[in-house]
């Protein structure tokens, strides 16, 4: 199959217009200008790679914390807005009900339905724990740390962690040295503490500003550790409710290719609006926006295409800018190989993109949906 386009992103390039040429589940070849061969299907707009959501936690009035039959409503639920391949986030909850949430899932990872797992939680601040219960909130173990990487098997590929609480850093090398990416979140760490969880291995910086100690000209906190190491990526929302514009464009600025979009989303994401649930808390969608009774925010609505959308047309950022941030960069942040980028041997796992950046068609493994 041979499908031209007004505009190619490839991340890594820009065609205008561009083509591609796809065989069976992978991309063969792609080029601008012309192609060798009369277009099977002809696009307008812009073809990206398909989307990559490394953290969310539901959609399509489902999350993953209940199960695999409910992960397959999420995941279908994005996949229809571009996102091709998902890892699934779990807040925090009851050690065995957590344990039963990671077997199933598991099984989705092994036939490749579920790009990974993240856990966000249990060991997190209290004074900074957003949408986590507290009394479930615990102190992380080595033990503890030990268990879940052997449950999750190959396919824990992120734990997010306050680095301050006792046991912190060391459970930051323990996941490392098992190849699992430690991200410093939902934290009261300062600039001190984060620079030395970072030196023991701590590689992302889950939702950037949210959660987390602020920056302050005294004590910068974990914000400006995060921004500061050339290694580090950062994770931004990008829905116009968890970050001022400013504020992205700062980061992004400042991390130009360790960047990446994430949705963050519950249950609520693409449904209207209404009552739900995040793990055991109640949460309350009015306009778009997900929050606890007391106020707080409790993750997103937002679909990647909606928040690439944003980054452009709001933010101003290129649009190849803000497609790898939601394609290579979190592939590479979490190693994911073979997707979020169109070149010869990728994944054909396509997203088009009409004028105004909305959704057209979507592409799974050479299939249109």
């Amino acid at each position: 199959m041979i499908i031209t386009a007004g505009r190619v992103v490839t991340p890594a390039r820009v065609f205008a217009p561009g083509w591609l040429h796809v065989e069976g589940r992978q991309v063969v070849a792609v080029g601008a200008g012309t192609p060798p061969a009369p277009a099977d299907v002809e696009l307008a707009g812009t073809v990206a790679p398909g989307f990559i959501d490394v953290h969310v936690h539901g959609g399509g009035g489902a999350s993953f914390d209940d199960g695999a039959e409910a992960a397959e409503q999420v995941l279908a639920a994005h996949l229809a807005h571009g996102t091709t391949s998902m890892v699934a986030s779990l807040v925090t909850m009851e050690p065995h009900r957590l344990d039963h949430t990671i077997k199933e899932l598991a099984l989705l990872a092994d036939d490749g339905r579920l790009a990974g797992i993240h856990l966000e939680g249990p060991w997190l601040s209290p004074q900074y724990r957003g949408a986590h219960r507290p009394d479930l909130l615990e102190e992380p173990s080595a033990r503890r740390v030990d268990e879940l990487v052997e449950l999750a098997g190959p396919h824990l590929r992120m734990v997010t962690l306050a680095p301050e609480l006792p046991g912190g850093l060391d459970a930051i090398r323990r996941l490392t040295s098992a190849g699992v990416v430690a991200a410093i979140g939902h934290t009261d760490a300062t600039y001190d503490v984060a620079r030395r969880a970072l030196d023991a291995g701590a590689l992302v910086g889950t939702h950037l500003f949210n959660a987390m100690r602020g920056l302050h000209h005294r004590e910068p906190g974990p914000i400006a550790a995060l921004l500061e190491h050339p290694d580090a990526f950062v994770e931004l929302i990008a829905d116009g409710v968890h970050l001022h514009p400013a504020v992205l464009r700062l980061a992004t600025d400042a991390k130009p290719h360790h960047t990446a979009l994430v949705t963050d989303a519950m249950a609520a994401a693409t449904q209207p609006d209404g009552d739900y649930r995040l793990g055991s808390l109640a949460v309350q969608v009015r306009g778009g926006q997900a929050r606890l009774p007391d106020g707080t925010i409790a993750g997103s609505t937002l679909t990647l295409a909606d928040a690439v959308r944003y980054a452009v047309l709001e933010v101003g950022l290129p649009i190849e800018e803000a497609v790898r941030a939601a394609t290579a960069t979190p592939a590479a942040m979490l190693g994911l190989h073979g997707v979020g980028t169109l070149r010869p041997g990728s994944e054909a796992d396509l997203v088009a993109l009409g004028p105004d950046l909305r959704v057209t068609r979507v592409m799974k493994a050479g299939s249109w949906l």
